[in-house]
Order: structure tokens, then C-alpha cells, then sequence
């Protein structure tokens, strides 16, 4: 295991409620420092293998399925032609982010990108071949997911952004 690398071994503790609250934590960080730059700081995920090779990060706008309040949340993405990939990983914790169940009811959002802002999308769950196949694509681009997958036992969903 290198310095910044993450242990392969789901880590004590990740199941504990302060670790999804670190993690809404430093999500806000990311997103306050991603908008204050115009996405010239915190557009790159720098965790675990992210240190080596950081892959880019997009700014996911989530309408509240209770509340109807809009979220913002900070993905690892892919770009697929068209499409933007993300995954539902949320460090390996045993339930899917709230952004996933948000998007579940309202698929209709807003992604922004370092240099596109305000790009209009629509979320899909991947099932079957198709998120087989997107899974190894996010794992090549960030080959913690991997080490997730392992610490959780709920399959990680992988939603498809399409244009809108």
C-alpha cells in the first residue's frame, strides 16, 4: 500500500455515522472551493489513487425527493460520448448517496462542468451488460471504486448523465 493509497481492507469505523458526515463535509468544501474558482480548484479528485492519477469532478445538482430543496454534490466522472458516467459509490458505505435516491425521483437536473456550466441532463440507472461494461471503465479511470465494491455489499449503481 503506497502513501496515499486507500487500504484494501474495508477500514473500522466506515459504517460509524460521523463518516457520512465528514464525507457531506468535505463534499460542501469541495463544491464551495469548485464554484468560488469557476472549477480551477477542486475539479480534480486527489483521494486514495486520485493522488497519482486524479480523474475530473463535476458539480451534480439533486432536487430533495422530501424537501424539494436543491443539492449539490461533487462525482468522479467519465465522458462517454455524449453521456456523462458517475457511480453511486459513496466511499463503499453500505447505502447509495442521497444524490442517487434524489435523482431516482427526479432525473431532470443539472450538472456543471469546469467549463461548462449549467449543462442540462437526465439521469438513467445502469443495469446488466451495460453497467458491467461501465464499471470497467470507471474502475480503469479510478481504481478505488474497486476497493469500494469490495467494502460494501450493495452492488454500486453507475448512473448515465444524457443530454437534455
Amino acid at each position: 500500500m503506497g502513501r496515499f493509497s486507500l487500504p484494501d481492507e474495508k477500514p473500522p469505523g466506515l459504517d460509524k455515522p460521523g463518516t457520512v458526515t465528514f464525507i457531506k463535509a468535505m463534499s460542501k468544501v469541495n463544491t464551495a472551493v469548485f464554484k468560488l474558482t469557476n472549477g480551477r480548484l477542486g475539479a480534480k479528485w486527489r483521494v486514495g489513487e486520485g493522488f497519482k492519477k486524479p480523474p475530473p469532478i463535476l458539480l451534480l445538482e439533486h432536487i430533495g425527493r422530501k424537501s424539494g430543496k436543491t443539492f449539490t454534490a461533487p462525482l468522479v466522472y467519465q465522458v462517454d460520448g455524449p453521456n456523462l458516467i458517475v457511480v453511486a459509490s459513496q466511499g463503499g458505505l453500505p447505502k447509495n448517496p442521497q444524490w442517487y435516491d434524489n435523482l431516482i425521483a427526479n432525473p431532470d437536473t443539472v450538472v456543471h462542468l469546469r467549463k461548462d456550466k449549467n449543462r442540462k441532463v437526465r439521469a438513467r440507472v445502469t443495469e446488466g451488460e451495460e453497467r458491467a461494461a461501465l464499471w470497467d471503465t470507471m474502475v480503469d479511470l479510478y481504481s478505488d471504486f474497486q476497493k469500494y465494491d469490495k467494502w460494501t455489499d450493495r452492488e454500486i449503481p453507475i448512473v448515465v448523465l444524457e443530454p437534455r
